[in-house]
């Protein structure tokens, strides 16, 4: 076979870049001189280059000599320079026995498992890693990274540690902002992740295993893809329209970056499927659409503002279009209409097909979720849906989950209106206990309104012991955070007064 020579030079310094000449992709596996690279062969598929001193094997995409398309790079070194230094790594410290959650057999959802410290055996550490959004330290990662942490603390790219504290979390989205106390930090920017298209390449930048600043490369798989991870019996509210990759992602990637070639944030990464716990193809990532409306909410508000339309839903199949006697149309079929709900003011009845939300077609319920999520109560958006084989599109303002459009305010264990402190040793000694947590002084709140006096001892809430005020908070968050459908939203508060008397109250903190 006769050599033909390929007239460009080429200078291929940069491991992870790939060139394509004619067609052909190859794929820079290390660092090569500079020179005039000749086409030696191609054998069952296989491409060899060679400058004399190197060869350099390829597997083609698209292989044409004839057809001598203009050669184009598609570079990774750009995004990841870009990012590396604004991912980093977050350590989280939990000292209660009973904080941490156990992860779904299937999907990894919990990237940094925290194991047990054997020097300490009350506290359980987890890793995962967070992206830096704004200069003066604002830090986006995964609530289930976080999630019941007494501690957290940020380590820089740099090995620079700062503690971190808690901005406000949403676990319908599994997304958590923290905050550092510092300024001139790198960032990411957002990117669009609507733009994202299947096929293109994406980078996920994060600390896998305990390894600083990690970089992997893979396409967009598919989008929104809802995997039953944050939505359920368990979180009825929770949303679901992740990014599909096939970047490699392991425990400790959790609330790292996906990013674009441009190193545009698009993405958080969360999840992946698995049966081991590790990487085995597929990833999945919250789309920066979601995200950056979470953040700005969690800043504004303290809380997120969640918009419903207030109504039962399904996905279009062909089962369901033969069940309900009527055409296959691409969308989401409306079982029911809460009666006086954003839809049904808007004039969306039982029966009818959306197809799409200000313009932008919807096929499944994830797809649907993610467009709705983008906005607040009193936001009015246009609903296009199908009745009976005509298109009709309705303007429709969206309610809370309250049935308003009013704002709604962050609920806190403020709300209880009490003060707490540790018991003092002479209480302890008097009524010979050695735990409990002392309410120090009343404000208007849930304690008052259930009789609680000033000076009460908590000794169990729902038949848990709590030594610390923290512990408190900490059960109170867990049943007011959707978390735990398993228990009824209140707190059955046993405990004594410094007089010796026992008594119990019951508090719904659902209200």
């Amino acid at each position: 076979m006769s050599v033909i020579e390929i007239n460009k030079y080429i200078n291929m310094k940069k491991i992870g870049k790939q060139i394509l000449y004619f067609g052909t992709i190859v794929i820079v596996s290390a660092a090569v001189s500079t020179g005039t690279f000749k086409y030696l062969e191609k054998r069952s598929g296989e491409v060899f280059y060679s400058n004399d001193s190197t060869q350099i094997f390829a597997k083609p995409v698209g292989f044409n000599l004839t057809n001598q398309t203009q050669a184009f790079e598609t570079d990774f070194t750009v995004a990841a320079e870009k990012t590396v230094n604004a991912v980093v790594h977050i350590k989280s410290t939990v000292k209660s026995n009973d904080a941490v959650s156990s992860g779904d057999p299937f999907f990894d959802l919990f990237f940094g498992n925290r194991q047990r410290n054997q020097t300490k055996p009350q506290e359980k550490v987890g890793y995962g890693s967070g992206v830096i959004i704004s200069s003066d330290g604002y830090i986006v990662t995964n609530n289930h990274v976080i999630d019941s942490s007494d501690d957290i603390e940020i380590i820089m790219n740099s090995n620079k540690k700062y503690k971190a504290v808690l901005v406000g979390t949403d676990p319908t989205t599994d997304i958590a902002l923290l905050k550092v106390d510092a300024e001139d930090l790198p960032v990411i920017s957002f990117g669009d992740s609507d733009a994202l298209k299947v096929g293109e390449w994406v980078l996920a930048v994060g600390n896998p295993f305990m390894l600083n600043s990690t970089v992997t490369a893979g396409i967009v798989s598919a989008k929104a893809r809802s995997i039953g991870i944050i939505s359920g019996q368990r979180n009825q509210m929770g949303i679901e329209s992740f990014i599909q990759t096939d970047a490699a992602v392991n425990p400790g990637n959790s609330g790292g970056a996906l990013v674009n070639l441009r190193g545009d944030l698009v993405g958080i990464n969360t999840a992946i499927f698995s049966q081991t716990g590790n990487y085995a193809g597929y990833s999945f990532a919250v789309p920066s659409s979601i995200v950056s409306k979470v953040v700005t909410d969690l800043k504004q508000y303290g809380t997120v503002q969640r918009a419903v339309l207030g109504i039962e839903i399904a996905e279009m199949t062909d089962e369901l279009s033969k069940e309900k006697n009527i055409k296959l149309i691409h969308g989401i079929y409306v079982h029911s209409v809460k009666e006086n709900g954003a839809a049904a003011l808007g004039g969306v009845k039982d029966g009818d097909i959306i197809t799409a939300v200000n313009g932008i077609k919807v096929r499944t319920v994830a797809q649907l979720q993610e467009q709705v999520s983008r906005y607040r109560p009193g936001d009015k958006i246009q609903i296009t849906y199908d009745r009976n084989g005509s298109s009709k599109s309705v303007a429709v303002v969206l309610k809370n989950t309250s049935g308003n459009t009013e704002v709604v305010k962050q609920q806190g264990i403020e709300s209880l209106g009490a003060s707490l402190k540790d018991p003092s040793d002479a209480d302890k000694s008097k009524l010979a206990i050695r735990y409990g947590v002392q309410v120090e002084s009343l404000s208007e709140g849930k304690f008052k309104q259930a009789g609680i006096k000033e000076g009460f001892i908590i000794m169990k809430i729902n038949d848990i012991r709590v030594t610390s005020p923290k512990e408190v908070e900490k059960i109170y968050k867990d049943l007011t955070s959707n978390k735990r459908s398993d228990r009824e939203p209140v707190m059955f508060i046993a405990g004594l007064y410094p007089n010796g008397k026992t008594a119990y109250y019951a508090i719904d903190v659902s209200k």
